[in-house]
């Protein structure tokens, strides 16, 4: 935020806030609208996420986070639902964006069961976006690398709305998925690194920084 990179509004709640005014808690969280996104601050692969659409979703969604995290994120849905656009990071003083990639798929949102079962979404690289987009995705990428003061490599995502052409920051992946068939290696293989070479650079950008 200090460095103007564009999210959508969130609220972030403890454990034990929660556990000593919820109603509080609540009443604070549901300023946001529904429905909301519901996150456990330090987890990976959607797991404890869920999509609230009223305060019953949200208190069981609450629930749900903290028995993964004593710190939830909670956030405001954007005006339509987005196209999930993907940039890869790769550098640590002098970082470099890959190509954009976009993931589509049927369900609400990018959930546990929508990333690992296969056929359920599709991977689209590069992006069928306008080049502006994909110049700005790129560059908001590296900014918001630089300032969380990344190394090696990230996974920078983003929701992208249409109708308005707005980009949101969603999620820095400080360890992406790495597999041959995830977005990371596959949104540098679009950019002329295959799997070998790119193993090999960041063994190097690990010493580099070290």
């Amino acid at each position: 935020a200090s460095h103007g990179i564009p999210q959508v509004a969130y609220q972030l709640v403890t454990r034990a806030e929660f556990a000593s005014t919820p109603e509080d808690a609540l009443a604070r969280l549901a300023s946001l609208g529904f429905p909301v996104f519901v996150k456990p601050a330090n987890l990976g692969s959607s797991v404890g996420i869920s999509k609230a659409k009223n305060e019953i979703d949200l208190r069981n969604a609450l629930r749900l986070a903290f028995d993964l995290d004593r710190r939830v994120i909670v956030e405001a849905a954007t005006s339509e639902k987005p196209r999930e656009v993907e940039v890869g990071i790769l550098g640590n003083d002098d970082p470099q964006a890959s190509p954009v990639g976009e993931l589509t798929f049927d369900s609400e949102f990018y959930d546990y069961e929508t990333k690992y079962t296969a056929g359920k979404a599709e991977m689209h690289i590069p992006a069928n976006l306008p080049p502006a987009i994909a110049g700005r995705a790129r560059a908001l990428a590296i900014e918001a690398f630089r300032a969380l003061d990344c190394a090696g490599l990230a996974r920078v995502d983003f929701f992208y709305i249409d109708s308005t052409g707005e980009l949101f920051l969603n999620e820095v992946n400080t360890m992406p998925g790495f597999t041959k068939t995830s977005m990371y290696p596959e949104l540098w293989r679009a950019a002329g690194v295959n799997y070998a070479d790119l193993v090999s650079r960041l063994v190097e950008l690990a010493q580099e920084r070290r």
